[in-house]
């Protein structure tokens, strides 16, 4: 009986170490055969709402000093572009745009990801201008009854505009104008305010002391272009045209 044990024994301990022998492969080459998850972290994607408030800001500073009531609208952005947050956004105006009218302005990230982007956007400029308030003649000089003030968007005017009475107060008309015309400045050529041979006034300025003499200007000038004048001594200096037959020479 006890041979028999001892046999019975012997069998089940072959069957265990079979059986494992055919269950362990397989299931380490499952173990080591099963893909290894790759977790990446999702792009956080730069807010658009917070370009166009940059941009916005950018054009408010851009305009300061321009005349009148400004307004600032920036075109739509792309949702779908696939900027990444950008936590230092830098905005500029591309070569060639200036913040007036319809224009394009850039936006740009350099750090941790790079990325320009270039926005469409309106600057209006609503003021009051000057037109002809009668019929102007070649070579007449304008006074203040010859204009009145409109008022409009300047950016879809031509460049040039006047916007204030004395821009163009004691300019001569190059050719004639209508009534209701936008006066401009290529249209009203500037009046000298010296003229060749007219005796002027010579200034000079410097820290601390200032001294005047008399000359005689050797040719006309509109007011602050540079005009060459012969003082008494025969010595001939150059200064800036002044109304008033006035000319400044700075050290």
């Amino acid at each position: 009986m006890l041979k028999r044990y001892q046999f019975n024994v012997l069998i089940n301990v072959c069957v265990s170490l079979v059986v494992f022998s055919l269950i362990s492969p397989a299931t380490s080459f499952a173990e080591t055969s099963a893909p290894v998850a790759s977790v990446t972290a999702p792009m956080t994607k730069q807010n658009i709402a917070l370009i166009k408030t940059k941009i916005t800001e950018f054009l408010d500073t851009q305009t300061i000093g321009y005349p009148g009531k400004v307004s600032v609208r920036v075109g739509a952005i792309d949702p779908n572009l696939k900027l990444a947050q950008c936590p230092d956004l830098q905005v500029f105006m591309p070569s060639g745009s200036r913040a007036w009218g319809k224009t394009s302005v850039g936006v740009r990230c350099i750090a941790p990801n790079v990325w320009t982007i270039y926005v469409q956007a309106t600057v209006n400029v609503i003021a009051q201008y000057l037109v002809a308030a009668s019929p102007l003649a070649q070579g007449q000089t304008v006074a203040e009854q010859d204009m009145m003030f409109e008022s409009g968007d300047l950016t879809e005017l031509p460049a040039g505009v006047f916007t204030e009475q004395s821009q163009a107060i004691g300019r001569t008309v190059n050719i004639s104008i209508n009534v209701g015309a936008v006066l401009r400045q290529e249209l009203l050529k500037a009046a000298p305010v010296v003229q060749q041979g007219q005796t002027v006034m010579v200034t000079s300025k410097g820290k601390g002391f200032s001294v005047s003499a008399e000359g005689q200007s050797m040719a006309k000038a509109n007011e602050g272009q540079v005009v060459q004048v012969k003082v008494t001594s025969g010595q001939v200096v150059t200064g800036i045209a002044r109304s008033g037959g006035q000319v400044e020479i700075g050290f």
